[in-house]
């Protein structure tokens, strides 16, 4: 299982068991039992670039039966909601769409393609652009783990949880702090808090707090998944 930050993981772990650290080179990495198989997560860093690195460093060390892009979105329905979980059908890049396998869940959730961009869509405006072409969510990573997995023949899974909605613009500018690594720098993000103090720190609470309960819904999915 891929995803950008470690965060995204704590809800599966909570379902897991015997979760133990890796060699595996990546930024963050588990290894654990989930629903009678064992599993690896690793998380890399935002971005198409550092998920492809995961997924070739996690391959190298464990020999898995399929891959798993997982993690937040961003909604561009409008359909969906904080905490939606969103089955992938398709993930494009723009000029390309990867294939994706389809889950089995009693859960509910919502199936449609899924936009994979170079960058944090911030605003309602590229938001409904993106949509208008034909977007159901948005994020930054699937294309690369889609591609790596064909290059691999491993049979390929997405599942994501949405973080914001597709009204809403962002006030904070998270693409002037994300650094080469894959990581926001936390103190541009808090220094950028002190031009609009009254919006643009309730707007990481808030964030912060959606995320949390994002990663408990998608761990609850992910534990009852069938692939």
């Amino acid at each position: 299982m891929v995803g950008a930050d470690r965060m995204e993981f704590t809800g599966i772990l909570e379902h897991a068991r015997s979760a133990r650290g890796t060699t595996v080179r990546v930024d963050w990495s588990r290894e654990a039992e989930l629903s009678g198989n064992t599993v690896l997560l690793a998380a890399n860093g935002a971005g198409a670039k550092r998920a492809a690195a995961a997924v070739d460093a996690s391959l190298d060390q464990f020999p898995a039966d399929a891959i798993l892009s997982t993690g937040f979105c961003g909604a561009l329905s409008p359909k969906l909601s904080v905490a939606d979980i969103v089955e992938a059908t398709g993930v494009s890049d723009g000029v390309r769409c990867l294939p994706v396998l389809p889950v089995a869940s009693d859960r509910t959730y919502h199936r449609g393609l899924l936009v994979s961009i170079d960058h944090v869509a911030q605003t309602a405006a590229e938001k409904r652009l993106l949509h208008d072409g034909g977007g159901f969510a948005v994020e930054m990573e699937a294309r690369e783990v889609a591609a790596r997995a064909a290059y691999r023949r491993v049979p390929f899974y997405c599942v994501r949880v949405v973080s914001d909605l597709a009204s809403e613009d962002m006030a904070n500018d998270f693409n002037a702090a994300l650094r080469d690594d894959g990581h926001f720098d936390t103190m541009s993000i808090l220094r950028g808090t002190l031009r609009n103090p009254l919006v643009r720190l309730p707007e990481l609470l808030r964030l912060r707090s959606r995320c949390a309960r994002a990663a408990r819904v998608l761990g609850e999915f992910i534990a009852d998944c069938r692939y």
